[in-house]
């Protein structure tokens, strides 16, 4: 059974990470109703499959990553999108940082977390169909102020059940960025951010692993990057055909769902 929710939670991390639906909700919603992740060592657990997710990214886009890196100090494009990105990522590192312990102690609730799921389901159900103007296509050249916007909105994340992926994504398309552009700049954005994320949860809670869980850790990590490569891999193309209205549907889905349980055990 163990190996089981270890599988589970990997595809569920590796699945709902990249995109607009909540990654953070829907684990936390499977930590109440299902009892998954429920103990000291299922809280480290969860925080380290993230890695996967992130290698997942980091292996589909290492071409253009490479490039970057290979040509910062000659190219002036590369030096304003890696500032870019890190300019984007400051605000969630700094409110992320200042209020850790609140969000953890006070806003993990599933309650919450099926309210922010519908909410920002219909949210992006309307902004999907705003006739909103096109300016930038290229998500490794947004202007340095718009980076820094996407950063400041994407800390609404912090409330779990929001989604990053979905709030950078929102925020850019409401700054002018298209649709696949939105998309592909929140890939770039997770890296940084969930990879702070990352060490900074390992570092408080790493005393939970032992030798013993190396076994389910790996499944967890497995699923998560083989899950994560899948989603990375396809979800610009999805974007481009259907836009955001699936992941909104889905949100809004779960959201009521969980709703209706909650009510239903007390």
């Amino acid at each position: 059974m163990d190996y089981i929710k270890a599988l589970v939670l990997g595809l569920v991390e590796g699945l709902t990470e990249f995109i607009p639906v909540s990654s953070t909700g829907h684990l936390l919603l499977l930590d109440h109703f299902l009892g998954i992740g429920d103990d000291d060592f299922g809280k480290t657990f969860a925080i380290l499959i993230q890695l996967g997710a992130i290698l997942a990214i980091l292996s589909v886009y290492f071409g253009k990553l490479w490039h970057v890196a290979v040509t910062l100090p000659s190219s002036a494009a590369a030096r304003r999108f890696v500032f870019g990105v890190l300019l984007a990522f400051l605000p969630a590192a700094f409110f992320g940082a200042l209020l850790h312990g609140f969000i953890k102690g006070v806003l993990f609730n599933p309650f919450l977390v099926c309210c922010t799921l519908i909410a920002g389901g219909l949210i992006l159900l309307v902004v999907d169909d705003l006739d909103l103007e096109v300016k930038h296509d290229d998500a490794m050249a947004f202007p340095t102020l718009m980076y820094l916007k996407i950063g400041l909105i994407q800390c609404l994340a912090m409330v779990p059940g929001v989604s990053r992926s979905g709030s950078s994504i929102v925020g850019a398309m409401l700054l002018g960025a298209s649709k696949r552009a939105a998309a592909e700049f929140s890939f770039f954005l997770a890296m940084p951010t969930m990879a702070g994320a990352f060490a900074y949860d390992l570092l408080k809670s790493y005393k939970q692993l032992s030798a013993d869980n190396v076994a389910l850790i790996a499944i967890g990590f497995v699923s998560a990057f083989l899950a994560g490569l899948v989603v990375v891999r396809k979800l610009l193309d999805i974007v481009s055909n259907y836009g955001f209205k699936p992941f909104a549907y889905w949100r809004i889905a779960v959201g009521s769902i969980g709703l209706a349980l909650i009510i239903a055990l007390g």
